[in-house]
């Protein structure tokens, strides 16, 4: 596992250090590791709704999404 340093606002870091003490994550580490995970999906369910736009595209919706993981 490698380490990054990334310069966040002071708005940032209070996000950060409310969303520990309340207990939602356990360190800023996971704090980060959960935001690329949703950064993730959210860049997965983009791509299958451009795709169910494409005309060329034909089958099923399931089946493309395998395709794609």
């Amino acid at each position: 596992m490698s380490t990054i340093s990334v310069p966040i606002s002071s708005k940032e870091e209070r996000f950060i250090a409310v969303y520990i003490k309340e207990g939602k994550a356990e360190n800023k580490a996971q704090v980060v590791r959960r935001a690329l995970g949703r950064l993730a999906e959210e860049e997965a369910v983009q791509t299958i709704l451009r795709a169910q736009k494409e005309p060329l595209l034909t089958g099923d919706i399931r089946t493309l999404m395998r395709k794609i993981k």
